[in-house]
């Protein structure tokens, strides 16, 4: 397709695979810099080895928690009594209502936050450990849903010196 107008931040191999054009190179201002690349669905793609290999995955996740004392801590056992790997949490004011006042509707008058949390984990949605984990969020958290499941990627950094740090 001849596709003008457009450009991305993609690897060598993606400028290979799709015929782009490649205009610069080593555009990160940090050489640890990782950079995720996610293929995008409407319906879930389920998580599978055809090749019978053991691969690791990563799964995606976004929710939100009410208000109260130890609700987080509560949100995060759910992975922690399983033994599932947290490798990411994050959490960012929620676009709609960031802010939560009092019944009157005054700022001046400051409750809380509303926050919405990202969370990334070790494990594919096709493991029973893991459904049952996210299940148990599901009671807690009024919002959850899980953005994908995907295959680990292990970054070899082993070409880097102390100095480069």
């Amino acid at each position: 397709e001849d596709i003008k107008g457009y450009a991305a931040i993609a690897s060598r191999r993606a400028a290979e695979l799709y015929d782009m054009e490649i205009l610069d190179e080593g555009i990160q201002d940090d050489k640890l810099n990782v950079t995720r690349f996610v293929a995008l669905a409407r319906e879930p793609v389920p998580v599978k080895d055809d090749d019978g290999s053991q691969r690791q995955y990563k799964t995606s996740i976004v929710f939100t928690l009410k208000e109260g004392p130890g609700v987080l801590f509560k949100a995060l056992s759910v992975f922690a009594l399983r033994d599932i790997n947290l490798t990411k949490l994050e959490s960012r004011p929620m676009r709609a209502a960031p802010i939560v006042t009092d019944e009157a509707g005054s700022v001046q008058k400051l409750k809380r936050f509303n926050f919405v949390f990202y969370c990334d984990f070790v494990g594919g949605t096709n493991d029973a450990t893991v459904q049952n984990a996210l299940r148990h969020l599901g009671e807690i958290a009024p919002y959850m849903r899980v953005l994908g499941s995907y295959p680990l990627h292990e970054t070899d950094l082993s070409h880097l010196s102390t100095k480069d740090v």
